[in-house]
């Protein structure tokens, strides 16, 4: 089965071509980076519109990289939430457009269970069932994953998201957009100067907070920076507590789970420290951490094909009704009987 994945969430608009047997055939991403940075952040209206400029000759273009006609292609599944509402309307115009001119079903697929399920794109992917930690701009998630479309929430931010709290200490910085991996790379550069907190690990329980950590940032910012080090300083910092805090988190969700398998996904997980720090501790504690490669962590399509591809395997569609969900709870996804 040929499944084309569509991607319009946010910022970045993404095609990608994937068969059951074969794996990813071919991707293309487009990212709106240029268009946001002198806003300092994403502006809705412009992505959408920029989205529509875009997608078609993505879809093209993803065609030709993969040498298959349209007539090959046998479902589409598309981004339909969580996201924004004029983004998501354009991918899931676009795809149920499609899907009636072609005449093959169509499936809408949640973001972050595209997240979830990008590590399945690699040459080793995990085994159900196992932890997942997605880290994301929008969300911060602990989920016990049984089965594909079958997840128990185990704990998530009560404020901001752990991509969010980066973007907002970057700024407090004076960093660009887009902030994170930009506080990432000035963090390369910091000496482990200064001790911040590592937000509600004193505390039983699988939330998390960023809130506090953000105060504290800007407190010692306030307090302390006054040259380009002392900036890289308060970056090694802040990601230090950030990815320790989260190392925290998902060793006591393996322990309180009993499971030895621990996926990270989502943007913030291409970050290199944490990373390292969440491998370092599985090891500690004889599990194994499953990550995407790089360009699978940020928004893309080959994570959409695939997840749509599982679902459509098993029978899933949609009727011709257009509609996106900007907020979209994944304990409503349904589970594939098939599995």
């Amino acid at each position: 089965m040929y499944v084309l994945g569509i991607e319009t969430s946010c910022d970045e608009t993404a095609v990608a071509i994937y068969h059951d047997k074969s794996g990813l055939i071919s991707h293309n991403l487009y990212s709106q980076i240029t268009i946001h940075c002198e806003y300092g952040g994403v502006v809705p209206e412009l992505a959408s519109r920029d989205h529509i400029r875009k997608l078609t000759p993505l879809i093209g273009q993803t065609l030709k990289d993969g040498k298959l006609p349209a007539s090959e292609i046998d479902g589409i599944a598309y981004t339909a939430g969580p996201g924004l509402m004029g983004a998501l309307l354009v991918g899931a115009a676009t795809a149920r457009s499609l899907a009636w001119c072609w005449r093959k079903p169509a499936v809408a697929i949640h973001h972050m269970e595209g997240h979830l399920l990008a590590p399945m794109l690699e040459a080793e992917p995990p085994d159900f069932p196992f932890v997942a930690l997605l880290i994301s701009g929008g969300h911060t998630l602990l989920i016990e994953v049984t089965a594909i479309g079958k997840y128990k929430l185990l704990g998530e931010s009560l404020d901001d998201a752990a991509g969010e709290a980066f973007d907002k200490t970057a700024k407090m910085l004076g960093l660009p957009y887009p902030g994170g991996p930009r506080l990432a790379e000035l963090a390369e550069q910091g000496r482990d100067r200064f001790i911040f907190p590592r937000p509600m690990t004193d505390r039983p329980g699988l939330d998390f907070s960023f809130s506090g950590l953000k105060t504290f940032t800007l407190n010692t910012i306030n307090q302390h920076v006054e040259s380009l080090q002392d900036k890289a300083d308060v970056a090694f910092a802040f990601q230090l507590a950030m990815a320790e805090t989260l190392s925290l988190k998902c060793k006591r969700a393996l322990q309180e789970t009993g499971l030895k398998t621990l996926v990270i996904a989502g943007g913030v997980s291409a970050n290199k420290t944490i990373r390292a720090n969440l491998i370092e501790m599985t090891a500690g504690i004889k599990a194994k951490a499953y990550f995407p490669r790089p360009e699978f962590c940020t928004d893309n399509a080959a994570m959409i094909a695939y997840a749509g591809c599982q679902r459509l395997l098993a029978g899933q569609s949609e009727s011709l009704e257009i509609y996106a969900r900007p907020r979209w709870p994944m304990n409503e996804l349904q589970e594939l009987k098939s599995q």
